[in-house]
């Protein structure tokens, strides 16, 4: 259990820009830590990525998006519609200078210095999930049963077997399985891999859940909270925000957190602020599944795919798909997460499927894999807290509470030299 310093008691005004699950858990803490806080979206809350993505909360997610096996493999991936990982060439500066800046970052050393940072925001997080519900004050369907990766191949094997070295070097729990113990450990359903790797100390949860209970609890407790509220400019005096003009009218504030997911670099260009952040669009489909359903979530290792047991439902989720800040749905690239399904469980037809409305959300990808997570040198009390790439979910917690640390000028429980906003500048 992480012990987190007690925050210096705060009567300032916090305005956060960005309702989705970091937005709202940075309002949960600085709340408690006594701030008044406005949250705006510039749409329903937690209905962006945080809606319906897989659930995970996942210290076993200590391997940063930005590694050599990224480039290795997804050279092979990275001009193809429909592979797990698909860039989309455009001639634009902030995105040449992401993939750049990426392709720099792909190297053993940035996954070493990355690695026990990652390790140590995930355990904290999964803390903090855990005082979340205690509390229960609302239900989101926590459950402590691990995490399960698949694979089925000479490939999927030496990566599996790789990362359970890596596992066992930064101290995070991880067994290999060949497929008998496999079929042991989930009777419920076929396994057809060939073997696995299991992290047994990662959790899930149903994120809608979540989000919209923890928007209720927030209101409850005297947070503000404006939906369909866009930004329009900022007023600045010297180096700090004043305020911010948004479709609601001006919000003034002594702190002022930019949670706006894969829409933060386009809401900081108004304060002449280059963030280099690329949404990568995933996708999901849900279909109801009360029984022969996976108690543990799983990965489908080399198809980049997220299976996860949500009440009486089963979602499947995948791709990373670096194409800007485009909803659309690309009906391909879903069937693709679809078709990969028989190759490593039994169980599921094509008929369960049937009228299932996939659905898509834009993740910010910074490009060395880490989050940004603290103050610009440009503005003393502006806050990053965006590019958490696919593990915004589950990193949520303990960034609203180093955001709440960050404000009350308390000493962060961790070191962010790593999460600096200003490294790509």
């Amino acid at each position: 259990m992480v012990l987190f310093k007690k925050a210096k008691p705060m009567k300032s005004n916090v305005v956060i820009i960005g309702g989705g699950a970091i937005g709202l858990c940075s309002a949960y803490y600085l709340n408690k830590a006594g701030a008044s806080v406005t949250v705006i979206d510039k749409g329903e809350f937690g209905h962006g990525s945080s809606l319906h993505n897989a659930g995970y909360v996942c210290p076993s997610h200590f391997i940063p998006l930005a590694s050599p096996g990224t480039i290795s493999q997804g050279l092979k991936w990275m001009l193809s519609p429909v592979s797990p990982f698909y860039v989309k060439p455009r001639l634009e500066r902030d995105f040449i200078s992401w993939v750049w800046n990426f392709k720099k970052s792909c190297t053993d050393e940035n996954v070493r210095r990355a690695m026990p940072l990652l390790r140590d925001l995930g355990n904290a997080s999964l803390d903090l999930y855990e005082e979340f519900a205690a509390m229960k004050a609302f239900d989101f369907e926590w459950t402590p049963k691990g995490l399960l990766i698949l694979y089925r191949t000479e490939r999927g094997r030496h990566d599996c077997e790789e990362e359970a070295g890596l596992a066992k070097e930064i101290g995070i729990n991880a067994r290999l399985l060949d497929r008998p113990s496999l079929q042991r450990l989930e009777p419920n359903v076929e396994m057809r891999a060939e073997g696995g790797l299991y992290f047994p100390d990662d959790c899930h949860m149903t994120p809608a859940k979540f989000v919209e209970g923890l928007a209720k609890h927030l209101e409850a407790g005297g947070v503000r909270l404006l939906k369909n509220t866009e930004v329009s400019g900022f007023k600045i005096e010297g180096k700090r925000v004043v305020g911010v003009a948004t479709s609601a009218g001006d919000l003034s504030a002594d702190e002022f957190v930019l949670a706006g997911g894969s829409w933060s670099p386009n809401i900081v260009k108004k304060l002449g602020i280059r963030l280099l952040v690329q949404a990568g669009k995933g996708y999901s489909v849900t279909i109801p599944r009360k029984e022969n359903k996976p108690a543990i979530p799983l990965i489908f290792a080399e198809a980049r795919v997220a299976v996860t047991p949500m009440g009486d439902t089963i979602r499947f989720a995948g791709t990373m798909e670096i194409a800007g800040l485009d909803l659309s749905i690309t009906r391909r690239r879903v069937d693709a997460i679809l078709n990969s399904i028989p190759n490593y469980i039994g169980g599921f037809e094509k008929s369960d499927f049937a009228g299932a409305e996939p659905w898509a959300g834009l993740r910010p990808v910074s490009p060395d894999g880490v989050p940004y997570i603290g103050r610009f040198s440009s503005y003393s009390n502006l806050i990053a807290a965006t590019g958490h790439a696919m593990i915004g979910i589950s990193l949520a917690p303990i960034t609203g509470k180093l955001v709440s640390e960050i404000a009350t000028n308390a000493k962060p429980s961790f070191d962010l030299s790593l999460t600096s906003p200003d490294r790509f500048s």
